[in-house]
């Protein structure tokens, strides 16, 4: 058994020393107590077994995400559950959800195309409960991590293939062009890759949600310098509105067909 502080102190300075944010370190011993970060920093006289937590942090010094090994994550205000069948919600997407939520026609049946974890879905029911929101997703262990989270109407659909009746699309789709991938960070490479990249084009998935939901509106999370080509690929879908992130980057775009 070792002094918390003894460890907390080791651990942090040899996260730092290997590029992994010291707070990760918190986070994981807070786990393996059942106690919160200040409870752990303020009891630094307690003992713990090292062991259970050098395990976890191998396993982040390898490039596994943060909220893999933790089995959650945060997103809206809300934890979910997730695991590598599912991509890890990013703030970015709550962009996304912001715009649904203002833009949805009420008591619209909204489907949310590669739900994923259902973060998306289950935000927007929470937020918007005139809505009725069903997620599709390819994958089945994705499915599985969706109801988990509470998604109830989750359905097995290769896009909108399995959809008959809807208003409205939402979707956050894989969008990075597939000759990118290998030079993302390494923590990517721990998530599914068909969430992250539909193909060479990187717009391979956007194209079949835009003919397969026509003409119902669509609102759209997209990558970096994408906003000019899918309105080029959007008609005969008009480009009603273009969101940036915090960051600054054109993130999400409205679409809805006129006339």
């Amino acid at each position: 058994m070792t002094r918390l502080d003894k460890l907390r102190t080791h651990h942090r300075k040899e996260a730092l020393r290997r590029g992994i944010p010291p707070r990760d370190v918190d986070l994981l011993l807070a786990d393996l107590l059942g106690r919160s970060i200040a409870w752990v920093i303020a009891h630094g006289e307690a003992s713990l077994d090292a062991a259970p937590l050098e395990a976890l942090l191998a396993r982040r010094y390898n490039g596994e995400p943060l909220q893999y090994i933790r089995g959650r994550t945060e997103f809206y205000g809300r934890e979910f559950v997730v695991d590598d069948r599912v991509l890890i919600p990013r703030p970015e997407t709550e962009v996304l959800v912001e715009t649904a939520i203002a833009r949805l026609p009420r008591g619209a049946r909204v489907v949310d195309v590669g739900t994923g974890s259902g973060c998306i879905a289950v935000t927007l029911a929470f937020e918007r409960p005139d809505l009725r929101v069903i997620g599709v997703d390819r994958s089945l262990g994705a499915l599985a991590v969706a109801r988990r989270n509470g998604l109830k109407d989750a359905v097995a659909s290769d896009v909108l293939s399995a959809v008959r009746n809807f208003d409205a699309v939402v979707s956050n789709p894989p969008y990075i062009p597939e000759r990118e991938i290998d030079t993302l960070a390494r923590e990517l490479h721990h998530e599914p890759r068909m969430a992250l990249t539909p193909g060479e084009r990187g717009t391979e998935i956007i194209e079949r949600i835009l003919k397969e939901a026509y003409p119902r509106p669509v609102i759209l999370e997209i990558g970096y310098g994408q906003a000019e080509r899918i309105r080029e690929l959007a008609r005969p879908y008009v480009v009603e509105a273009v969101v940036n992130d915090l960051a600054g980057i054109e993130r999400v775009v409205v679409l809805s067909a006129h006339g």
